[in-house]
């Protein structure tokens, strides 16, 4: 007796075709033990769902506009802080404008990011975003210092929604347009930086510092129009976890012991440095107390990311590729240098180059423009090379240039160089955020995008509050040890008494100079040669500012020799279409 097992009529293609059929039918996950394990497609040669409407585009624009928005909050901490103190009365208190706002987006950053892949990232960026709004209007509307600050505090927790912006432009575009949707993202802030300056400038330029109150207005205003058009053209599908979790489970997945060992460890490092010789000295309680115990947190939340939680903010899938640690260092080293350049640079211009504040304002926008263009060329040779190691490298060369250049100046530098000097830090500045960014998003999976991109952020926020606490101590400490001492050696010989002399540092410090009249023994040579050495003691402590900021950068240009170049990366996927079918996306979620 025979078996016939195979028909006459068997079709080999056929069944192949049906089989394909049912598998494409199947769940692109498995849900097991509670836990949804995504399924992660290899796209590296993939140039499907690759077609961009109008409205993926116009959706970029709105999404960057939030970020448009935040420029104009932090640029105006820094730029009008002189004037925001005056008004306020916040004089001690000016460093934690800003400092802030990076310490609440550096602590916000990740968890912000892991929320968004349970709630979706379109009400998490309208809420934030919404923040913003309030916060700028209680700025505009402060008159103490405990009130300006709470106005920051509220901004800064606004900023939490800046690494859903970076996310959203990535993941609606095709791979080989990452360097471009960094670009614009970048090019976003920049603009706004330049326009930032130039208003604000031209508001407080005749010493009227009141005026701070109506950039804030504008700010509000601007946050409460991105989170309008958010709302209104920014309506993805709906995420798995979204629909599948309870509340309650969502609020569980979420990494809360790293949450508060980052944000406990960065406030208080921050907070002992930023005493340290002000006012307090640094074997005082006061700095070593809140610096110590930072560190602490610091070293316990490497600890805790190590070996007791493996998937959270710091997941470690993320470090699957060693460009992705070598991307996080060098978006550190970027933060420090930004920082140092965005606070440091227009004061110094507003002693050395002029008094005017918008033309110092239009100086350091110098910077911002050449962060635009830098930044498409950066993003036009990447996606036409495939390679991000180049434009890296020269974004920290430009930086060390910077720094360089910033600490070779003198009281007698020509007002040219001070127009010259910026295109250097905004050269850098763009090619690092562009290429950078890319360099992160393409290291790690697709479904940890979200958490890629909001630690890579938090990281170059912390970077930018390690440094300025850093910088603060650095300029405070050459300030306190050498003002006295300076003003000694050039009124002393002059014939001033040394009974005038304290009194005399003591009116320099507080920036009063109508006062000088009332020391006894004062005469015009003798102001004047305080002033100089007033002058002389606050270059050398910018240089140390930019000595130090150098050697950051330097480190950086070392690191970025070893990044792997991965052209395959640069394909026509698109991660989370806007339009379509959103099925033939990779549309992942997160283990």
């Amino acid at each position: 007796m025979s078996w016939k097992l195979v028909p006459n009529n068997f079709q080999p293609v056929r069944v192949v075709a049906v089989m394909s059929i049912w598998v494409s039918k199947l769940p692109q996950s498995i849900t097991m033990g509670g836990s949804t394990i995504a399924h992660v497609e290899d796209v590296s040669g993939q140039n499907a769902n690759a077609t961009v409407h109008a409205k993926t585009l116009v959706l970029v624009v709105a999404v960057n506009m939030v970020f448009f928005a935040q420029l104009i909050s932090v640029v105006g901490s820094g730029s009008l802080g002189h004037s925001i103190a005056a008004v306020t009365g916040a004089t001690e208190y000016e460093v934690w404008f800003t400092s802030s706002i990076s310490i609440l987006t550096a602590a916000l950053s990740p968890p912000v990011s892991q929320a968004a892949d349970y709630w979706g990232r379109k009400w998490p960026l309208v809420f934030f975003t919404s923040l913003g709004c309030i916060g700028s209007i209680v700025v505009s509307r402060a008159n103490s210092p405990s009130s300006i600050l709470a106005g920051f505090v509220i901004s800064g927790i606004g900023f939490g929604a800046q690494p859903l912006i970076a996310t959203i432009s990535s993941e609606v575009l095709p791979r080989r347009w990452r360097p471009f949707a960094q670009g614009f993202f970048c090019s976003a802030g920049a603009l706004s930086a330049v326009v930032s300056l130039l208003f604000g400038g031209a508001l407080v330029r005749d010493g009227s510092h009141e005026r701070f109150r109506i950039y804030y207005y504008v700010c509000g205003g601007v946050f409460a129009l991105s989170a309008l058009l958010s709302t209104l053209l920014y309506n993805p599908p709906p995420r798995n976890f979204q629909i599948e979790l309870k509340f309650n489970e969502k609020i569980r997945r979420l990494d809360w012991p790293a949450y508060a060992l980052l944000t406990g460890g960065t406030i208080l490092f921050c907070m002992g440095l930023s005493w340290s010789h002000h006012p307090y000295s640094w074997s005082d309680p006061h700095v070593v107390a809140p610096f110590v115990v930072g560190v602490g947190l610091f070293i316990g939340l490497i600890f805790y990311a190590l070996f007791v939680r493996k998937d959270g903010i710091v997941h470690h899938e993320l470090f699957s590729n060693r460009n992705f640690p070598i991307a996080l260092g060098c978006q550190f080293v970027e933060g420090l240098t930004f920082f140092a350049s965005n606070n440091y640079w227009p004061s110094e211009s507003l002693k050395l180059l002029s008094s005017d504040t918008l033309l110092v304002g239009a100086n350091y926008g110098i910077a911002f423009i050449a962060g635009i263009i830098f930044a498409g060329f950066g993003a036009a040779f990447s996606w036409k090379t495939k390679l991000l190691r180049p434009p890296a490298m020269l974004a920290f060369v430009l930086f060390v240039i910077f720094d360089i250049l910033a600490a070779t100046i003198t009281t007698n530098t020509p007002n040219a160089n001070f127009w010259i000097y910026p295109i250097f830090v905004g050269g850098g500045m763009g090619l690092c955020l562009t290429n950078g960014m890319t360099l992160a998003q393409f290291a790690t999976p697709l479904e940890l995008l979200s958490t890629t991109t909001g630690l890579v952020l938090a990281v170059r926020n912390l970077g930018g509050t390690v440094g300025l606490a850093i910088y603060n101590a650095v300029f405070h400490h050459c300030v306190v040890s050498n003002l006295a001492s300076n003003v000694a050696a050039a009124t002393l010989p002059l014939g001033l008494p040394e009974t005038s002399l304290n009194p005399l540092v003591d009116i320099l410090n507080s920036g009063n100079l109508e006062d000088l009249s009332t020391i006894p023994g004062i005469t015009s040579a003798i102001k004047y040669a305080a002033e100089h050495a007033q002058l002389e003691t606050y270059v050398t402590a910018y240089r140390y500012v930019w000595v130090t900021a150098g050697a950051f950068s330097a480190s950086a240009v070392i690191s970025t020799a070893f990044i792997l170049e991965r052209k395959t990366d640069f394909n026509a996927h698109v991660d989370a279409p806007v339009e379509g079918d959103t099925q033939s996306s990779a549309y992942l979620e997160k283990a």
